[in-house]
């Protein structure tokens, strides 16, 4: 099926345009350690990173079609908060309806229904499931792991005839950012 995606019942003619891949932004504590413990809610740093991702990512990507995140859960609402800033400046609903493990779910959902054909598509997601996420969208080889102190990447994917092409942009946003 070169330039179609079926799964199930859904069937798109065409992939999306893009789906941007971001983690959620700083959170309080040790980013390397996944207990919860420090609250599920974004850091100082966190809060402001998504303030700058609410200009920086139409500025850079163009226009957002569609918004994900992952489900609310008792350890972290973070994703949500990083692009609640981004999805009130472009006037769109953030569907977390897939919790951190359901990246095989959310692919075939958007890879599956014929209203992302085309679109350009953001998710923000929780640096675990990342590499797996990426590999559901249908990218060979995505880098594994992501690292447990990096919030400042953008893995951007495009359809390249019917081929998912991966490319790791920096989002240089903050003091500390990489610029490669």
């Amino acid at each position: 099926m070169a330039n179609e995606f079926q799964v199930g019942d859904q069937k798109a003619t065409m992939p999306p345009a893009q789906i941007l891949i971001i983690r959620h932004g700083e959170k309080p504590g040790d980013p390397c350690v996944d207990s919860g413990a420090d609250g599920p809610d974004l850091s100082i740093k966190g809060h402001e990173r998504a303030a700058a991702l609410a200009f920086n990512i139409p500025a850079t990507f163009g226009k957002i079609d569609h918004l994900f995140a992952t489900q609310k859960s008792t350890h972290s609402d973070r994703p949500r908060e990083t692009i609640t800033p981004l999805a009130a400046a472009l006037n769109l609903k953030i569907n977390a309806d897939y919790a951190d493990g359901d990246f095989e779910k959310i692919a075939e959902h958007i890879l599956g229904h014929p209203k992302y054909s085309g679109a350009c598509i953001l998710i923000c997601w929780h640096h675990g499931k990342i590499p797996q996420l990426a590999a559901a969208l249908h990218v060979a080889n995505p880098p594994s792991p992501w690292p447990c102190r990096v919030f400042d990447r953008v893995w951007m994917i495009d359809y390249e005839a019917g081929n998912a092409v991966l490319r790791d942009v920096p989002q240089k946003l903050l003091y500390g950012d990489l610029d490669s």
